[in-house]
């Protein structure tokens, strides 16, 4: 179960507001998909239950660190400066506060504002360290927050939202992607990754071209953690998605999502509905069907890395969304 920038969520409560009624899941996300891997039971209560997460700081810290750096490049080149970013924060917690009136019981003792100006003033920080890691007065994205999709043969239908995608003038793109927690240990850092190259993937199969590098930049640690993917890299993840996908079908045909233990849980927010914590899953939605059982060699097991990521920590500038929490710890 995925983490976020807190040491501990807290449980999920039953929601007493209307929700979407359950559905059999159609598309694969990388969000979705580190999900069932991570823990069966928590990927039904998303997608098939629709069961709300508790709202987390740590979240929304995070939504509202990646709108400005999005809007940061509608200011023209040679005006992109850490003032004007710190300036665009609270017009974009307002404006995600307008969307989602939930978060204002982030603060709900905050007579005085100095909650909400703590919170804030975290959140400057992680977009001061974005200027020590890149100059984006040298950047002009060709997409930012961009969604994409793409339909494999297989008829599995992948899709995701990019923080950003860089095009030189030879051609040759790079795919970005922010995280507000700060860079996992070496051992963790091919969960990160296959987020990333699933997105490459998507991008192969829609236009043709690989990707030349994935960027992962943590600005809660100030590190820069990249990959430069071929086609068989992607051709494994492909293959992964697809067992990933038909071990879903399995599940949403058999009702069986079993929980699966981790460190993950001490970040989970549905622990009020996890056996392993005591809890009882809400009553399963959808028809049960019998199918055959699952062979040893269909379970999704993490993706291998063709070779190790690398690691570089960048001191000074001018180097070259619903969003899940960010990670603090392993990713």
């Amino acid at each position: 179960m995925s983490p976020s920038e807190s040491s501990a969520a807290p449980d999920a409560a039953p929601p007493s507001a209307p929700r979407p009624a359950p559905r059999t899941p159609s598309s694969l996300s990388p969000s979705r998909a580190d999900d069932f891997m991570t823990c069966p039971l928590r990927y039904r209560l998303r997608v098939i239950d629709k069961l709300p997460e508790p709202p987390s700081e740590a979240a929304a810290r995070g939504a509202v660190v990646h709108a400005v750096l999005e809007r940061l490049f509608d200011v023209p080149a040679g005006r992109r400066t850490p003032d004007r970013a710190r300036a665009l924060l609270r017009p974009e917690w307002e404006r995600l506060l307008g969307r989602r009136p939930e978060l204002a019981g982030l603060f709900p003792e905050d007579t005085d504002g100095a909650a909400t100006a703590a919170w804030l003033a975290e959140a400057e920080q992680l977009l001061d360290q974005y200027f020590r890691l890149e100059d984006p007065n040298r950047l002009e994205p060709a997409g930012r927050e961009l969604y994409v999709e793409t339909v494999l043969e297989s008829g599995l239908k992948l899709r995701g939202i990019i923080d950003r995608v860089d095009v030189a003038p030879t051609g040759e793109v790079r795919v970005v992607d922010y995280k507000t927690g700060k860079a996992p240990p070496p051992d963790f850092e091919h969960r990160a990754m296959f987020q990333m190259k699933f997105y490459a993937l998507v991008l192969w199969r829609r236009r043709g071209v690989v990707p030349r590098r994935l960027q992962l930049v943590y600005l809660g640690s100030g590190d820069v953690v990249t990959y430069d993917p071929d086609e068989a890299d992607l051709r494994a993840v492909e293959r992964k998605l697809r067992a990933l996908w038909a071990a879903i079908q399995r599940a949403v045909a058999t009702g069986e999502w079993h929980p699966s233990p981790s460190r993950f849980c001490d970040w989970c927010g549905y622990q009020a509905f996890c056996p392993a914590f005591g809890g009882t899953p809400p009553p399963y939605p959808l028809a049960i069907a019998t199918v055959p059982a699952m062979g040893d060699n269909e379970h999704p097991a993490a993706p291998a890395e063709a070779e190790p990521p690398t690691r570089e920590r960048l001191d000074g500038g001018g180097a070259e969304k619903d969003r899940r929490p960010e990670h603090s710890g392993p990713a």
